[in-house]
């Protein structure tokens, strides 16, 4: 098992890495100039593959059924990226939102639920976007919305509040999209972090990045924390699984207007673990625009 640093961009906010299976890399986004990143292993090399026109943030991203991306900005824009394409086709504007997303995940049934920060007005919400369009508001009054999940039986749905220092479980009904019975499935201790991103693996574990904890950890299904992996950057803002195979650990990780000798000499970077003993599984794909 190893940590590599694999793609040193040097990122101010590196976040939402996935694997897409269709391209057999990751992606992931630098949050404030809103730019998309790639990351080819079979080439070793990675690019900066899409900017917003206008320098909007970029919140976060779903992958479509055909394979093409599907855009979070501010403002409720949600926009249809082709790969390999400059421009992004408007589909949506979520009716609410002020401002910018942050952190988004599909469904099994193509919804999305995607997440807001707070800002002048108020704290974020949580949204869930419906394959026609239309959304509704179905957690308020959140201090940064952050990293999401869903159980393998598809019964449960995790949720990170980062600010209130909580990864909260629901339960989850498929069939219409719901969310009840919030309760506390991880609560991290004062000074340790703040939990961020996060995915689950094939046997329902959470891996959870810490902001200003400089690791990601990983928890078993009743919250238990156990392995641990750090890295040289305090702000370890996401985790996912990827690979052909699922079973390597992708990290982003943040400068946030810091400096390396501050921050670590990896901030901002992307980084690989490879070899971990339990695989990942593919996330679902959106089918909002479709």
């Amino acid at each position: 098992m190893a940590l590599e640093k694999i793609a040193d961009t040097h990122n101010a906010t590196g976040e939402g890495p996935m694997w897409h299976p269709d391209e057999e890399c990751v992606f992931w986004v630098d949050i404030p100039p809103g730019h998309l990143y790639r990351y080819d292993p079979e080439t070793d090399d990675h690019e900066r593959v899409y900017e917003t026109p206008d320098g909007a943030p970029l919140g976060g991203y779903t992958i479509e059924a055909d394979g093409a991306l599907l855009l979070f900005t501010d403002d409720g824009r949600v926009s249809r990226l082709e790969i390999g394409a400059e421009t992004a086709d408007l589909v949506t504007r979520v009716d609410g939102p002020t401002t910018r997303f942050n952190d988004v995940i599909a469904d099994p049934e193509g919804r999305v639920f995607c997440g807001t920060m707070p800002g002048e007005d108020g704290l974020g919400d949580l949204y869930r976007l419906e394959i026609d369009g239309t959304a509704e508001r179905v957690v308020e009054g959140v201090d940064i919305a952050n990293g999401m999940g869903f159980t393998s039986d598809l019964e449960s749905f995790y949720f990170t509040e980062s600010e209130a220092s909580q990864i909260y479980v629901f339960d989850y009904d498929r069939e219409s999209g719901g969310l009840s019975n919030q309760r506390t499935f991880v609560e991290t201790p004062e000074g340790d972090g703040v939990p961020d991103g996060m995915t689950v693996d094939a046997e329902d574990h959470v891996w959870s990045a810490r902001w200003d904890g400089g690791r990601a950890v990983r928890y078993d299904p009743e919250g238990t924390p156990g392995e641990e992996i750090e890295l040289p950057a305090k702000k370890v803002s996401s985790v996912t699984l990827g690979g052909p195979d699922y079973d390597e650990l992708y990290f982003t990780t943040a400068l946030d207007g810091g400096d390396r000798e501050e921050e670590g000499d990896g901030a901002g970077a992307l980084f690989r673990y490879t070899g971990v003993d339990v695989p990942g599984v593919p996330e679902f794909r959106s089918g909002v625009s479709l």
